[in-house]
């Protein structure tokens, strides 16, 4: 194995398989990990070999893996082999010590899913804040309508995360709850004043700011940068993310291959580094977008691979659980079958 750093790169592939185009490309890439969709899941057995190599393929075992396992409408593992888990706000709605009960022991079943399969990082949990007349991309994946009820839902799904050695991420920083549009589709612009947003947006990051990884928002946020969408701007990811809000974990993009952003991918690749990401995420598994990412990346530098080292610290050993008996106890507080 090579002493040299990986890439500051994620990438996804496109099928249940790795290609030998793929291998080879991830071979020469060296991406610090990998993500997982519906497309790369059909059966644990098979998963467990993707993910053998996908680590293989880059010469490290403890290469990340992520997966956007959620419950609700964002949850890529699926019946018959795995449960599914109601949205957050199904949780929320549950109210007081039985929704924050609910949330942390949800988020412990699921990490208990994702070790089985040598998963260790889930994008989970959502602390963005939807307002009214927001698009419903975050909706009833938010954990409520407070910063206080968000990050206290938001810290029980850490915690319950984290006992069962999956690593959690905050989405999505500095906060998209007031995006009008889908990013995936289109660049959102929020022209809320920085006063409202460090009071509501920005809160629940600030309160879970010692977690140990989160992905940005791809928003213009006007009163704090007029021209770029966080993702790509120094004075959002300096001024707000690492200073206001104080989250100092290692900071991965939203998917590069969004339509909110513009620009080739190189530029895409080579902007987020500059303001200060420390790791590009890119999903779809094109390989021309991921060939021209690979020739733009540097590898993970020197602050970049301290947050890993403290990220990968707060990742322990999960002790045993009573697998059933958690279930009755979650299907008792949810109602659910």
């Amino acid at each position: 194995m090579s002493s040299r750093e990986p890439s500051a790169v994620i990438f996804g592939c496109t099928g249940r398989h790795l290609s030998d185009t793929e291998r080879a490309f991830f071979r020469d890439a060296d991406p610090l990990g990998f993500i997982l969709f519906q497309r790369n899941c059909e059966t644990p057995e098979q998963l467990r070999r993707l993910i053998g190599d996908l680590r293989q393929s880059v010469g490290r075992a403890d290469a990340f893996v992520l997966i956007d396992q959620e419950g609700g409408r964002v949850q890529r593992l699926k019946p018959p082999h795995w449960p599914i888990y109601p949205a957050a706000a199904q949780l929320a709605a549950l109210g007081g010590a039985r929704a924050k009960e609910a949330v942390a022991l949800g988020a412990r079943l699921i990490a208990d899913d994702l070790a089985a399969l040598g998963i260790t990082v889930d994008c989970l949990p959502v602390l963005d804040i939807p307002v009214a007349e927001a698009d419903p991309v975050i909706g009833d994946r938010a954990y409520g309508h407070s910063a206080e009820q968000v990050a206290a839902l938001a810290r029980a799904a850490c915690e319950g995360l984290l006992a069962g050695g999956v690593l959690p991420v905050l989405k999505h920083i500095p906060g998209h709850g007031r995006a009008t549009v889908d990013s995936h589709a289109a660049l959102p612009r929020v022209d809320a004043p920085r006063a409202v947003l460090q009071a509501s947006d920005f809160a629940p990051f600030r309160a879970l700011a010692e977690m140990p990884l989160a992905m940005t928002a791809h928003i213009v946020y006007t009163a704090l940068d007029a021209e770029r969408p966080a993702t790509l701007s120094r004075r959002v990811i300096d001024g707000v993310v690492r200073s206001s809000i104080g989250f100092d974990g290692m900071l991965l993009t939203d998917d590069l291959s969004m339509r909110a952003l513009g620009g080739s991918f190189a530029a895409r690749t080579a902007d987020a580094l500059a303001a200060g990401c420390d790791v590009v995420l890119h999903c779809n598994g094109d390989m021309a977008e991921m060939t021209e990412i690979a020739g733009a990346v540097r590898p993970l530098d020197a602050a970049g691979r301290a947050r890993l080292d403290r990220a990968e610290a707060r990742r322990v050993a999960a002790q045993a659980i009573d697998r059933p008996a958690l279930e009755a106890r979650f299907r008792a507080l949810t109602g659910t079958a």
